[in-house]
């Protein structure tokens, strides 16, 4: 079972290398990973290139610019697609989605019983590290408000750390993507619900980043907050995935 695990970054130098040696010492030999890197002032792309060249399970794709997170998982699902992969994975470089939970995502790839599986912090034996209680209030209200407005039962609908098998990926049509950050969790997760996929909700705890700094910001809220109502309105219009 070919399993790719795709990994933005932006000025992740400090993060990158610890974290591809220890994904890498918890996955099978068919596991690889590609770093989708926008171009970092801080060389990270660079460091990839190194990292590739001393282990052939790295691969990377250079970006001219920061290009937005839908983007780069959308490329670099293609790209997984063309070099016959069965399984891709979204997760972040700064370690606030810990490795230990692949195994999780391995197992419920080889029962068969997924199309998506979906890292949940707010499942049983789910969580957060290190958060205020005003971030976690807000990410809880994020949820909820997707779910108020789409109405399938995903307890973690802005969660990035997700895999879909590559049935899936066919069927959501990258292409037509609306999402520009984070929103596109929202938008692939609803997409498969719409079309009756199994989806598979598995808990994570969700840590605060080692080092470096949080890509969040306001626009990238609005965005999410606007989209939800948005997919509503295409999917009622017929228009989900026009």
């Amino acid at each position: 079972m070919r399993f790719l695990i795709c990994i933005p970054t932006y000025n992740e130098r400090e993060n990158l290398e610890p974290l591809l040696k220890e994904v890498l010492a918890r996955t099978p030999s068919d596991t690889e990973v590609l770093v989708i890197d926008d171009n970092s002032p801080d060389a990270t792309g660079a460091l990839a290139d190194d990292l590739a060249r001393q282990n052939p399970r790295i691969h990377v794709l250079h970006r001219s610019g920061k290009l937005g997170l839908a983007t780069a998982y959308a490329q670099g699902f293609r790209w997984g697609l063309e070099q016959g992969f069965e399984w891709f994975c979204e997760m972040d470089a700064d370690f606030s989605h810990d490795p230990k939970h692949l195994k999780d995502f391995l197992s419920i790839m080889a029962s068969g019983r997924a199309d998506v599986i979906c890292g949940s912090r707010y499942v049983e034996g789910g969580g957060v590290s290190n958060w205020s209680r005003g971030r976690l209030v807000l990410s809880r209200l994020g949820s909820l408000y997707a779910h108020l407005w789409l109405r399938y039962p995903i307890h973690d609908w802005t969660g990035g750390f997700n895999a879909w098998n590559r049935r899936t990926v066919e069927l959501l049509r990258l292409d037509t993507l609306r999402s520009k950050g984070y929103a596109f969790q929202i938008e692939m997760k609803y997409r498969a619900s719409v079309l009756g996929l199994r989806v598979v909700e598995t808990p994570i705890v969700f840590q605060e980043r080692r080092a470096g700094a949080s890509k969040m910001s306001g626009s990238i809220v609005k965005e999410a907050i606007l989209g939800v109502a948005r997919l509503r309105w295409n999917f009622e219009g017929g228009r989900l995935f026009s």
